[in-house]
């Protein structure tokens, strides 16, 4: 007799979206069961032994902000961290800390273990439970769904029934996984382990449309045949920057391990163009689509024949192993060629390769069938979160991961999903460019694709989305108070600045001078001081005689950190005041267009003057929204245009 059990929630998959997925649902006080193919798995990190990076960092502390908890467990297991582009503006600065591989994985599993109403399971999910649901007139007249398909649980591949409300689908790159290095295919997920060949064809069955996608990994190398002498080291950063807004600096300082800088040789690049028909990815034996933003090495070489040379950063997998990632050499090129390739390279002459590299093929979904929710728009109670939905990264993944798992709760609970828009984070950035437009290629995000990314920003992610976090009931009241209090100051102490006019007195003229600052003709506000390009919030201190005592006033639980925080967002929010005020004025705009809704039962075939392909694509995505309707790729404003007119908004 087969095992059969009830839970409110099923989360398949147990990497970084499905962890960042079951830890909300189970916060929130809802039976939780979370799959794996492998307990080896959970928050296993198959590719780059780091997190955050360029706009990867804004997600990680996004999801820290809502109440994640990839921020807190990246700040337990680092081994070396670093803020990236420092040299610019705020808004594309981004954390980014190289992980201990093997401690993120054991982190989380305690994590997940100790969580109250989460089970954990190791078992292939291998089919849904999906049941038709009849419309009624009640169901019309009380707003609820129109006849469709409903998940009711799944099935495992020892027959075992798990039913449940509803169903997050994560399953990262396991769907009917094929491992490809030049001739050698092995039909496993990432680093052998087995892959989930059988829930494809369950979602097929209720009419969920699959493609293929492939990504890849660079060769492992035994660090202790390397030669460092032939690289530039890279140190960690002085100062610790922690992703999580829970700790401080002091909370978390560690000795830190270097990585490595070297470069692909004129020999390299030889051995890839005489070797590249023996490539996978050129022969045709690789279908699915690869990543634009982390090209393979061959890739790379084919289309900048003219580059010499290319970066690349040798990086520590852990603390207690010798292995490293070779970061920009991904490749699927045969083992014999990669060895070749390797010892062309500075410093690798002799070195040993633990892990060959490979390109990893898998089944994903069109995230355009989803909802901002991330539910899916024909199967009610059934969600999808991470590299199913055709992004890439484990920042990604988790952010969708924890948004799925709160809007999976929230249906439990009759509530509206929490949909975070363009304006609100780089969260809402990336799950509206996966369900509007269409993406050919797995997604990766970055800073550019954000308009608003100076309100955006890395470090006040905790001002943006707290709020959220605590009305959703992720953030509890001690965090919410001692974030409520930093608030407060910031916002008064900003207040106070633009009001303490600075005048010509010869004291603050010497003060200008000194610092090789322009004098004043006439009084101005020390705010107008402080956008001096040579001063800072901290340094005019001297001008600022009655500065209140701001850790005073916070509290006896401020710690440094915090206290750093407080005066660096009165620094950036008075410097940047201009920008962001014609930033703000955007989203006002945006908000509109936002609000301009487009009902469900639209029939667009009725507007006219719509071209063909705007029609199409419509009727494809079926937005929401003008303001989603207008980012459609082929939806021209034109065809906006015309759509606003039939519906006379």
């Amino acid at each position: 007799m087969n095992v059969e059990e009830t839970y409110d929630i099923v989360i398949v998959g147990a990497g970084h979206a499905g962890c960042e997925a079951a830890l909300a649902a189970a916060r929130l006080g809802h039976e939780t069961i979370m799959f794996t193919v492998s307990m080896d798995s959970v928050a296993l990190m198959p590719c780059n032994p780091n997190i955050g990076g360029s706009s990867k960092g804004h997600l990680v502390r996004e999801i820290d902000a809502l109440g994640g908890e990839m921020g807190k467990n990246i700040d337990k297991t680092y081994i070396q961290s670093k803020m990236l582009n420092v040299s610019k503006g705020p808004a594309v600065h981004s954390l980014r800390a190289q992980a201990d591989k093997g401690e993120y994985t054991k982190q989380m599993r305690m994590t997940l273990q100790a969580e109250e109403h989460l089970t954990l399971r190791q078992a292939e999910v291998a089919a849904l439970l999906v049941e038709d649901v009849e419309e009624t007139k009640e169901d019309n007249e009380s707003g609820a769904r129109p006849a469709g398909k409903r998940v009711a649980g799944v099935v495992t591949a020892s027959g075992a029934v798990y039913h449940a409300k509803a169903v997050v689908l994560c399953t990262g790159v396991y769907l009917k996984a094929m491992c490809i290095y030049g001739d050698t295919i092995t039909y496993t997920g990432p680093n052998g382990l087995m892959a989930a060949n059988l829930l494809s064809g369950s979602m097929t069955d209720a009419g969920i449309e699959l493609r293929r996608f492939k990504t890849g990994t660079p060769p492992r190398i035994d660090g202790n045949t390397v030669d460092y002498s032939k690289m530039s080291e890279q140190k960690g950063d002085d100062h610790i920057q922690p992703f999580s807004f829970t700790n401080s600096e002091e909370d978390i300082t560690r000795d830190q391990i270097s990585c490595w800088l070297t470069y692909t040789s004129e020999e390299t690049h030889r051995v890839i163009n005489e070797n590249i028909d023996r490539s996978p990815l050129f022969s045709g034996v690789i279908v699915g689509t690869g990543p634009r933003y982390c090209p393979s090495i061959e890739d790379k070489v084919r289309k900048f024949p003219d580059k010499n040379r290319h970066q690349l950063f040798l990086e520590p997998e852990g603390e207690y192993t010798s292995e490293m990632y070779l970061d920009g050499l991904s490749s699927s090129m045969p083992e014999d060629v990669q060895y070749k390739m390797v010892q062309s390279i500075p410093g690798l002459e002799n070195a040993k390769i633990v892990r060959p590299a490979y390109a990893i093929e898998y089944d994903c979904i069109s995230a355009t069938s989803l909802k901002h929710s991330l539910e899916h728009k024909n199967v009610a109670g059934l969600f999808f979160a991470g590299q199913i939905n055709g992004s890439s990264g484990y920042e990604e993944a988790g952010a969708q991961g924890l948004m799925a798992g709160i809007n999976a709760a929230r249906l439990l609970e009759e509530k509206e999903p929490v949909v975070l828009s363009r304006s609100d984070g780089y969260i809402g950035v990336l799950i509206d460019d996966l369900v509007t437009k269409e993406t050919k290629e797995p997604y990766r995000m970055m800073t550019s694709r954000a308009e608003y990314r100076l309100l955006l920003r890395q470090d006040n992610a905790d001002l943006r989305l707290t709020d959220i976090g605590h009305e959703i009931g992720l953030i509890d009241e001690e965090r919410y108070d001692r974030f409520c209090r930093k608030r407060k100051l910031i916002e008064s102490e900003i207040e106070r600045v633009n009001n303490v006019a600075i005048g010509a007195a010869k004291k603050n003229q010497e003060f200008l001078t000194s610092h090789r600052s322009t004098p004043l003709g006439t009084g101005v506000s020390l705010s107008d001081i402080i956008r001096r390009p040579e001063f800072t919030y901290e340094t005019v201190e001297e001008l600022d005689p009655d500065r209140p005592d701001i850790a005073r006033e916070f509290g006896d639980d401020i710690t440094p950190g915090i206290l750093r925080e407080i005066k660096e967002q009165i620094n950036i929010t008075i410097k940047y005041q201009g920008y962001i005020d014609r930033q703000m004025k955007q989203v006002l705009h945006f908000q509109k267009m936002e609000k301009k809704k487009i009902p469900a039962d639209i029939d667009y075939s009725d507007v006219r003057n719509l071209r063909i392909e705007a029609r199409q694509k419509l009727e494809a995505v079926r937005p929401e929204s003008i303001g989603q309707a207008s980012r459609i790729s082929g939806v021209s404003p034109a065809d906006i245009n015309m759509l606003m007119l039939y519906l006379k908004i």
